[in-house]
């Protein structure tokens, strides 16, 4: 392939742009900020999980509690008629009497053990509630820090577009001073080679793979015409002659 001195060395700043662009393009990739917000979203996810099953506690405790102040109530209700039966003088066998008493100690002692499963449950509902409670404020804290690193995380790619933006309006530009085959050949070896498709010779060694060339390669590039399109023997990359080259 031949092409123009000037269009060949046109691929370095076309090659400096584009690995300009790479490097934007892996610093957009790799923002503190995204692996932080990544992080951050982990944790939102498991504080929703855990103030769901904290809330299905207090609601499970707080149906609990209801069902045993009902039964308190029914316990209740059930002595104080049986109390009001004692205290009529309706019940005039001894037998009855005594019978009564007992039924009303019992349903006092009952009374008193149901109050007790209450205040039991109470205290747990309350330690509950509190667990719920101290979550949110996680879940809030979070939600705060979550945008702090989102707005730093659109300022950054801001930059990084309009960087991005000026470099790709330039590579268009040079782009155009290089002729059709010679850029289609780059554009390949840049995919074949890690995005670096064209490398200055450099006193006598690739810039590419950062190999000297021996003293054969040498005297067949001094050899080659001067719109030759040279490519190193070791990595097949571009070879671009420079007034640097050492030839």
């Amino acid at each position: 392939m031949k092409a123009a001195p000037q269009a060949q060395v046109r691929l370095i700043d076309l090659q400096d742009l584009d690995s300009s662009l790479d490097r934007l393009a892996h610093r957009r990739r790799t923002l503190p900020e995204l692996a932080e917000i990544e992080r951050l979203e982990g944790g939102l996810a498991g504080l929703r999980d855990a103030i769901v099953a904290a809330e299905t506690e207090v609601g499970d405790l707080q149906r609990e509690q209801k069902k045993a102040e009902q039964d308190v109530d029914q316990v209740r209700t059930r002595a104080d008629r049986d109390q009001k039966r004692l205290d009529s003088g309706q019940v005039t066998s001894a037998k009855d009497l005594g019978s009564l008493q007992t039924e009303i100690e019992s349903l006092h002692r009952r009374q008193s053990d149901l109050e007790e499963v209450v205040l039991e449950i109470m205290e747990r509902t309350e330690e509950a509630e509190g667990k719920v409670s101290a979550l949110r404020t996680d879940q809030s804290s979070a939600h705060e820090e979550l945008s702090g690193l989102a707005g730093r995380r659109d300022t950054a790619q801001r930059e990084i577009d309009d960087e991005a933006g000026t470099a790709s309006a330039a590579r268009t530009a040079v782009a155009k001073d290089v002729p059709d085959d010679l850029l289609a050949l780059y554009e390949k070896l840049r995919g074949q080679f890690g995005g670096v498709g064209a490398a200055k010779l450099f006193r006598g060694a690739c810039q590419g793979c950062h190999l000297a060339l021996n003293t054969v390669d040498l005297n067949r590039i001094r050899a080659a015409a001067e719109d030759e399109v040279i490519r190193c023997e070791e990595c097949r990359r571009i070879l671009v002659r420079t007034p640097e080259s050492g030839l």
